[in-house]
């Protein structure tokens, strides 16, 4: 995801929907010196919270789930209100919460259980070992503008789930969602353990500043500065940063298969995806098949908001200069805009879905983030050719492999330098919750989901050693002679060496 500039804002704050200029709403923004008394404020009220216990807060969950799915319609029409999505587009994203809900409420009381661990020696089975998952008070979750909705929640839930409070920064392009679900929040009869910051940088500085935990999606370069600003009180940090991400289309890939869902990877929130598919090596015996059958697609792709669409406006005219820039910069250095390639004249921060074929790694098209609605296509002679290329990159968020041999596919996703590889598909990696989602070098550190630790990430661990006996306690102790320790020892180290001795044969 690219960076949000840094703005001066106002008290209040008009938000208008790129796609129209309309007037979507007015939101009043928070003073940053506000923040550390709503945190004062969550944290006081976080020690009820995590006192109902698991089942507790998954009945509470269960109510917002319920309450999200019955005001689906408002929640959307104010999605496009505020982004200039397309109806398809903004329609993805309470599902994909209500699914995340639905399975925190079933595995919250799983994730929270005391764990007991074995002793590591025979000598200290004496010890019954137990690991207890405490939950942080405040958690800051700071929210990008892409999926207002999905990503304002998807880590919140698993926060609640484990009993911590949630201060929400979402982006000062997308406030007025957020207002929404937190109304939705205290309507549902939860507690005050969610609450909101609204504002740029100084805001987003003060959440940090004031949260036993950050987790924050966002540009690679604004990951940086937000993992710095939180080492200065060592609060710990997950973050989910910008992709490349990769497609290769093997010799023996089903095309229609592989083209449609490049074009839907590609083109989906008007590319403005953190998990889209932003370059594609295709094998040289499928590559002008692919090539058609993709240019086929997206002609066939109506542009703009609300009904009748199939995806919308980028979020401003900064997102839309970078597509712009990436676009001319290939075509000048001798890549072919099969399709689009032009800004559409009008209103609108609007960019066409755009093709561009004959592209190489010296174009910014396949080295830098465009999060725009471009699809550029590189023809390579051999797997090992598409493997290296798709590695040649900053970014390791997610990849694709389409190839009929699945066994084949899944051999090339285990070369790929990424957090996550789909087999035939393009982003579903982001729905299955028991895996982890995160990535690798400057596309993150740490990951969402997980099954259970998807609410233990959010957990302090406390180990808690009790004796089963109290016979044998103190074999160390300096009450004891020196006689009394050696033979100790001498018996421990014995007892210490015989699984090496015997592995060493």
């Amino acid at each position: 995801m690219t960076a949000t500039p840094e703005v001066e804002l106002p008290e209040t704050g008009t938000i208008h929907n790129p796609a129209t200029g309309a007037v979507a709403g007015q939101v009043r923004w928070t003073d940053p010196a506000d923040v550390p008394r709503i945190a004062a404020g969550l944290r006081t009220a976080q020690k009820e919270w995590e006192a109902r216990g698991a089942k507790g807060r998954a009945k509470v969950l269960a109510r917002y789930a319920v309450w999200l799915g019955d005001h689906r319609d408002e929640i959307e029409k104010l999605l496009i209100a505020e982004t200039g999505k397309s109806a398809v587009d903004a329609a993805q994203e309470v599902p994909l919460l209500l699914m995340i809900l639905s399975y925190y409420i079933k595995t919250v009381e799983k994730a929270m259980e005391p764990e007991t661990r074995p002793a590591p020696l025979p000598f200290l089975s004496i010890k019954k070992i137990a690991v207890h998952y405490r939950p942080r008070a405040v958690v800051g979750i700071i929210a990008p503008w892409n999926y207002p909705v999905a990503n304002a929640m998807m880590d919140a839930i698993g926060a609640l789930a484990a009993g911590c409070s949630v201060l929400l920064k979402p982006s000062e392009r997308t406030p007025l969602t957020a207002e929404v679900l937190l109304r939705g929040w205290l309507d549902s009869g939860a507690p005050e353990v969610f609450a909101l910051a609204q504002g740029a940088r100084e805001v987003s500085e003060a959440v940090i500043d004031n949260s036993d935990y950050i987790q924050f999606t966002g540009s690679c370069a604004t990951g940086a500065k937000v993992m710095e600003r939180a080492a200065r009180r060592l609060t710990p940090v997950s973050l989910e940063l910008g992709g490349k991400d990769p497609m290769i289309v093997l010799e023996d890939a089903d095309v229609e298969l592989a083209a449609n869902a490049a074009v839907w990877g590609a083109m989906f929130n008007a590319g403005q995806t953190c998990v889209s598919v932003e370059r594609v090596y295709v094998l040289e015996p499928v590559y002008d098949q692919f090539v058609s059958a993709v240019v086929k697609a997206v002609n066939n792709l109506k542009m703009g908001a609300g009904e009748g669409y199939d995806f919308g406006a980028q979020i401003d005219e900064n997102q839309v200069a970078i597509t712009e820039r990436h676009v001319k910069e290939a075509i000048a250095a001798g890549a072919k805009a099969l399709t689009g390639g032009k800004r559409p004249e009008g209103p609108g921060s609007f960019y066409p879905p755009t093709v561009l074929v004959d592209v190489d790694h010296s174009m910014t098209c396949m080295t830098e983030e465009t999060f725009g609605p471009t699809l550029p296509i590189m023809k390579v002679s051999s797997v090992e050719e598409a493997v290296r290329l798709a590695n040649d990159s900053q970014y390791g968020l997610s990849a694709s492999v389409f190839s009929k041999d699945v066994d084949r596919a899944k051999a090339v996703a285990l070369q790929l330098d990424c957090g996550a590889v789909n087999v035939n598909d393009v982003i579903s990696n982001l729905m299955c919750t028991t895996a982890p989602m995160g990535g690798w070098k400057t596309s993150g550190i740490g990951a969402r989901f997980g099954g259970i630790d998807g609410v233990r990430k959010f957990c302090k661990q406390e180990t808690v050693v009790v004796p089963r006996t109290n016979v044998g306690a103190g074999g160390n102790y300096y009450n004891n002679s020196h006689k009394a320790l050696a033979r100790m020892n001498k018996l421990m180290t014995k007892m210490a060496l015989a699984r090496p001795r015997r592995k060493a044969k």
